[in-house]
């Protein structure tokens, strides 16, 4: 390994080695995740974290090591963004672990025992530091604030079993579905796309936070499917190439909670299809879902398409796209535009008789 490590004690080196085989041969993943630039500054780090641990042990100060694991946690997820947080916690863990093994060759006495208590609580931290990741001040404001961090951790750390129980309690606390979708679900899907727009979560750990929360609201069906009927539909659906069905699919579930025909058409679906979709289906109301703002030129080209096809329909837009916009939709012949299908349903109920 080509590193500039004269001055340091070949004991040291000769240790790291040992530390830096023992962790790739307990970890196969290593060998894909990292390539020699990242294997030259792991052997660097496994070098600092035996000079931070020395430092701790010799001062009997734990929180000097701690603290280390904690700035060294988020400064790999800083520099390693193609892997998640979960994904650098166990390369953390592991490397304490790993480090555990070998501190009766880096101390003597009674540092041994001591060493290995500090590395269990850098180990403690490091996990509690998955969790402590930086989210916005919208995501912090509003109703349910502790169910909706709640969720978001268990997505985080990709705990499916967690996750779907939170927002089971939710629901058996009496906390109203529309509350549960609004307030806990869809501010915790729209920190998501944040924290993916800003690479703080990798595509896959965006991808599984979404599909992990199709399937919990899949578990409200029975319910929504069961309330009263009323002769009012609507279609719901996301234009083009936009592959974000989630905003779509909620504001469905929610009119057929409130008695309302929806039919989602899902996502990629060309405007002439649903054109063809509306003629078919003939409902009182039409809303097309934006995520991304790139997608708001064909969400343009199907409202006059619609508009021109049939007139005689309304049509709502949303979705995070246009918040990126200057209110493009008030020059869009539109009847209402608004990012809560709460809101979008007590509308309808006052304009569809």
């Amino acid at each position: 390994m080509s590193l500039l490590l004269s001055s340091i004690d070949p004991k040291l080196i000769t240790l790291a080695q040992k530390v830096f085989d023992r962790q790739f041969a307990t970890d196969p993943k290593l060998s894909i995740e990292m390539d020699e630039r990242r294997k030259q500054l792991m052997f660097q780090d496994i070098l600092y974290n035996f000079s931070f641990l020395t430092t701790a042990v010799n001062l009997q100060d734990e929180n000097i090591f701690s603290n280390y694991a904690v700035w060294l946690f988020e400064l790999l997820c800083n520099l390693m963004k193609d892997l998640d947080r979960d994904r650098i916690k166990v390369q953390m863990v592991d490397h304490y672990q790993v480090l555990s093994l070998f501190a009766d060759e880096l101390f003597k006495g009674e540092q041994i025992d001591l060493a290995k208590s500090y590395l269990q609580k850098a180990i403690l931290v490091t996990e509690d530091a998955v969790d402590n990741i930086e989210v916005s001040q919208q995501f912090l404001q509003g109703r349910h604030v502790p169910i909706r961090k709640a969720y978001l951790n268990a997505l985080l750390r990709s705990d499916t079993a967690k996750a779907t129980q939170i927002i089971r309690d939710a629901e058996s606390s009496g906390i109203p579905l529309e509350e549960i979708y609004e307030d806990i679900i869809r501010l915790t899907m729209l920190e998501v796309g944040e924290l993916w727009h800003q690479n703080k979560i990798t595509v896959d750990k965006e991808h599984y936070c979404t599909s992990t929360t199709q399937m919990i609201l899949s578990l409200f069906y029975p319910t929504i499917f069961s309330q009263p009927s009323k002769p009012k539909k609507i279609v719901t659906c996301c234009i083009g190439s936009e592959l974000h069905e989630m905003g779509g699919r909620m504001v469905s579930d929610l009119f057929e909670y409130h008695g309302w025909e929806s039919i989602f058409l899902g996502s990629a679906v060309p405007t002439n299809a649903l054109v063809h979709a509306i003629g078919e289906h003939k409902p009182n109301l039409v809303a097309l879902s934006v995520t991304m703002p790139q997608y708001l030129g064909l969400c343009h080209e199907a409202v006059l398409a619609i508009r021109k096809a049939h007139p005689a329909t309304l049509i709502a837009v949303g979705g995070r796209a246009f918040s990126t916009s200057n209110k493009i939709y008030e020059r869009w012949p539109v009847d209402i535009h608004t990012d809560l299908a709460t809101e979008l349903i007590d509308w309808a109920d006052k304009v569809v008789k």
